[in-house]
């Protein structure tokens, strides 16, 4: 069994026999291992040992001040991190533990910590709060639901607007092709397909603000808020973003007090520290079969609380954002892209058909009928433009029409 040892000389290790040793054989095993005498030593699991100053500070810290107290009695195993300040010089074998520049003085507590990866909970998101447009929430709850029972995975991206208090509003979801099971989801990007959503989104004044998925009735009864998997997904994604204000949503089914299953969103920022994490590379994205999917496991050490680790709860990566709904600009009944049956041209007609009573700008206010019609327009002028028009609500050129009716009856 190991023990990390962390004084002002950095950290080290100490090799014990087990968790059922005393503190005085701890303290003899650090005297032959580390070089330090018995009588000099002072240990604790708090930190704020390191910052004692006097022989009254070193007497406040009385948790290993019993020779006799076992080390199990202590919470310590493996990987546990023991403070120690002691009286007296040594020599420190091995490599320095002097950050650059400081040869020859002593480490100070801002060094230790700045030597580590410190994994706290972000208090505070970015987003003020996310709202979603209540359409479009529906249709993408009311498919899996309906239609996949929640048995499998489904995710999609979020479009709207940012405003300048960072609130978030999510006007339209766009489904990429994907493949999911029970516990994970691929998501399977098609460069061609985003050109034309992003397109689509400039035109309407929107921007990409999220990713949400769902989780299946399988995961509701695992003891985590979002899995190893997920944390990882949601993490590239925000990242990739570059956008602070990035909201990951999350639908699922919960039982209610009656007992009937409700749909439940949630929503959340991945905290600053995931992100740096995930951009210089720190997460394991290798996950064994059998790990357990409420830690997400580390390439080296970070610091969690006051020990160092390789395993960090995912609620740590997770900063509530508070939900709101709204109605936004757009419809959302019209057929959606990459589901179990494509969209077919009869669907434009019957779409047009059925709101025919309508002006043609309102007839084609729907994210995912621009899409199917952005396929036969130019991408770099026709989409935006007819996407511009549905967003100021004016009227469609009489040319855009006569093309929109005429592939509704090809």
């Amino acid at each position: 069994m190991m023990l990390r040892v962390r004084s002002r000389d950095g950290l080290e290790r100490v090799s014990i026999d087990g968790p059922q040793i005393t503190v005085s054989q701890l303290k003899t095993l650090v005297q032959s291992q580390l070089q330090i005498p018995v009588q000099n030593q002072t240990l604790s699991t708090n930190q704020n040992l390191l910052l004692a100053k006097t022989p009254a500070d070193l007497l406040k810290f009385t948790d290993m001040s019993n020779p006799s107290t076992p080390l199990s009695a202590l919470n310590l195993s493996h990987g546990s991190i023991v403070f120690l300040t002691y009286d007296g010089e040594r020599t420190v074998s091995g490599p320095t533990f002097h950050p650059a520049g400081s040869f020859g003085r002593k480490m100070t507590m801002d060094d230790l910590i700045a030597k580590q990866m410190r994994v706290t909970r972000q208090e505070n998101p970015h987003c003020e709060l996310v709202s979603f447009d209540r359409d479009c929430a529906n249709g993408f709850q009311h498919y899996v639901n309906e239609t996949l029972a929640f048995a499998v995975k489904r995710a999609g991206f979020m479009y709207g607007t940012v405003s300048d208090e960072g609130k978030v509003e999510v006007d339209f979801i766009y489904e990429p092709p994907q493949l999911g099971t029970e516990e994970n989801l691929a998501i399977l990007r098609n460069p061609d397909e985003e050109k034309f959503v992003e397109a689509i989104a400039v035109g309407l004044g929107m921007t990409k603000v999220g990713f949400i998925f769902t989780q299946t009735i399988s995961q509701d009864k695992k003891d985590y808020t979002l899995s190893n998997r997920e944390v990882l997904q949601a993490a590239e994604f925000h990242a990739e973003s570059g956008l602070k204000e990035w909201v990951t949503a999350v639908v699922k089914l919960e039982v209610n007090e009656e007992g009937a299953a409700d749909v439940h969103f949630e929503a959340f920022q991945m905290s600053d520290t995931c992100i740096r994490l995930f951009k210089e590379g720190w997460f394991e994205t290798e996950i064994a079969q059998d790990a357990d999917p409420k830690l997400s496991k580390m390439k080296k050490d970070v610091v969690v609380g006051v020990k160092d680790t390789r395993e960090v709860d995912n609620d740590f990566f997770l900063v509530v954002v508070k939900i709101f709904d709204h109605q936004g600009p757009l419809t959302s009944t019209f057929p959606v892209e990459n589901r179990n049956t494509p969209v077919a041209m009869r669907a434009l007609k019957n779409h047009l058909d059925r709101t025919k009573s309508l002006p043609f700008v309102k007839r084609i206010s729907d994210f995912h009928l621009l899409l199917l019609l952005a396929r036969f327009l130019d991408l770099s002028s026709d989409v935006p433009a007819l996407a511009e028009c549905v967003q100021r609500q004016t009227a469609v050129p009489e040319g855009y029409q006569l093309l929109i009716e005429s592939l509704a009856s090809s």
